[in-house]
């Protein structure tokens, strides 16, 4: 399969990532076919797809006349072998239960080329377990997108056991003329990359708030204003070049032994789910959320993600050697 010759995408599921996944494809200007299994689902969707166009135009990521152009290029569809009809590259954005994506695959294999290329956005599912049950499993990869997908750049592109070198090459050359930041794994591992760093900064958090060390504001606030903020243009692995190893090194060799290791999760977590503390879908986690103070929030996050996004498009970062 020839990038180049892409044409047809199609963006399976209708839920939290599948509209920002489809406007993607779109901004760049491919067809794009969306799946879900109700009507209501695609009305839904293409609701929230024009939310975002709105939102981009507003801070000058489109022009308002290209809004119907971009939401033209996305057609809406509860037939899966109509979504399939003559594709180049399917994502998947469904449910996150293994069962229903294997079976989501083997039934698209009946309706696609064998050269159609197959991508789940997992966030975590193994993509040798994934891929099972095809009959052409060397192009299945995984593209996980990290949500929100419109905004966040970043794609981690995992193999699985029997996934071909064209597949990962092709799957990666398509994202970045989607304008996205593809990662390779060289091979697959619970969590990926982005996934095992969140959980071990998670688990160092919730260890010095349980200990009483530091408030669950203050460890908030330090990743905010100080590691957030460096963080955002300077990786782990620079920060440490930047800093000098040998400065890293004295640091890890006494603070390294006194980091949290637990094998389990973390009392502090366990005991709010045990209560029902879910976050903000029950309006309570570590902290508690008004309407108000969601709101707020979300506005804060979207509105630095775009103005991030803008920076991306006029290559803000492109002094790395990547």
């Amino acid at each position: 399969m020839n990038v180049e010759k892409v044409k047809k995408i199609s963006c399976l599921g209708a839920g939290t990532m599948g509209p920002g996944i489809a406007l993607t494809f779109a901004l760049a200007g491919y067809q794009v076919h969306m799946y879900s299994r109700s009507a209501a689902g695609i009305q839904r969707s293409f609701a929230v797809i024009n939310d975002l166009l709105e939102k981009f135009a507003r801070h000058g990521l489109v022009e308002l006349a290209q809004i119907q152009r971009i939401k033209a290029k996305i057609q809406g569809t509860t037939c899966l072998e109509e979504a399939s009809e003559d594709t180049d590259f399917v994502i998947e954005a469904i449910a996150e239960n293994l069962a229903l994506k294997q079976d989501l695959f083997a039934k698209l294999e009946q309706f696609c080329s064998p050269t159609t290329i197959f991508a789940s956005s997992t966030s975590g599912l193994s993509p040798t377990a994934l891929a099972q049950n095809l009959k052409y499993q060397e192009r299945f990869v995984v593209a996980h997108f990290w949500n929100p997908p419109h905004l966040i750049p970043l794609v981690e592109v995992v193999p699985g056991e029997n996934t071909s070198q064209n597949t990962v090459a092709f799957t990666t050359e398509l994202l970045k003329k989607a304008g996205k930041k593809p990662v390779v794994l060289k091979k697959e591992t619970l969590g990926f990359i982005g996934n095992r760093l969140q959980l071990a900064m998670l688990r160092e958090a919730l260890a010095l708030v349980e200990a009483g060390i530091a408030s669950k504001e203050a460890v908030d606030a330090t990743v905010k204003y100080a590691l957030g903020r460096r963080l955002a243009v300077t990786g782990p692995l620079e920060s440490v070049d930047l800093g000098g190893l040998d400065i890293f090194q004295n640091i890890a060799s006494y603070l390294i032994p006194d980091l949290c290791n637990l094998s389990q999760v973390p009392s502090l977590l366990t005991d709010n789910v045990r209560k029902g503390r879910l976050g903000v879908k029950t309006g309570a986690g570590f902290y508690d959320w008004t309407e108000e103070s969601l709101e707020n929030i979300k506005q804060l996050r979207e509105d630095d993600l775009l103005s991030w996004l803008k920076k991306d498009q006029e290559g803000y970062l492109e002094y790395t050697s990547n």
